[in-house]
């Protein structure tokens, strides 16, 4: 019996997490892994509340600091009643989106001390870290204009560019700090190429 493992999907916007969260979803579920299919900041029914207070375009302006902790609140509810459970029951937890993004959108897009981040992480989490985290990387110009092609755009999705770009170096950064957990994988080829790339970053994970 293969012992439980997290796995984390980033990336900025428009980069195609959702269609390959569902192929490492059926990638997974071909080799009989039990697994929860997740996403932050959601989850559970108070967190995806939390996620639609985030979103909203038209909430009264949010505090740096208020964003962040409404984020480290629906995490806290996140890991206590999805992630931790299933770890704990052995089945697998696919995430789409977790604490990288933080780091990403609040420290690097927002320019909030890392520190108060990490002190929030050790505080939430404890101990609980990804075991492998995917990050889907493509210039902000593409990535961006994906995601204007899928309609209106989120609080979010609605920043200028030189956030976003803040935002990729920030995730380019924790994959260069953190080589062996944190996998680039090059969300500019065709799908089928994007998704080969995932197969061979998992495969090895997978069976190891």
């Amino acid at each position: 019996m293969m012992s439980a493992r997290f796995i984390t999907l980033e990336g900025g916007e428009g980069v195609g997490k959702t269609t390959n969260i569902a192929y490492i979803q059926s990638l997974l579920k071909s080799e009989n892994i039990p697994l929860v299919l997740t996403r932050e900041p959601g989850g559970t029914a108070l967190a995806e509340n939390i996620r639609q207070l985030l979103l909203d375009k038209e909430q009264e302006a949010i505090a740096e600091q208020t964003e962040l902790l409404m984020m480290f609140a629906a995490r806290a509810q996140h890991i206590k009643h999805v992630i931790k459970p299933a770890l704990d029951r052995g089945d697998w937890v696919l995430c789409d989106r977790f604490t990288d993004a933080t780091y990403a959108y609040q420290g690097g897009g927002r320019n909030m001390d890392l520190s108060t981040i990490q002190w929030l992480e050790n505080f939430v989490q404890a101990d609980l870290r990804p075991d492998l985290t995917l990050l889907l990387d493509a210039p902000i110009e593409l990535g961006m204009q994906r995601a204007q092609q899928r309609g209106k755009l989120d609080r979010f999705e609605s920043e200028k560019m030189a956030f976003f770009d803040k935002v990729r170096q920030a995730y380019l950064s924790i994959a260069e700090q953190q080589p062996k957990r944190v996998k680039i994988v090059d969300a500019t080829q065709s799908l089928d190429n994007v998704q080969s790339q995932i197969k061979q970053i998992l495969s090895p994970f997978i069976h190891e």
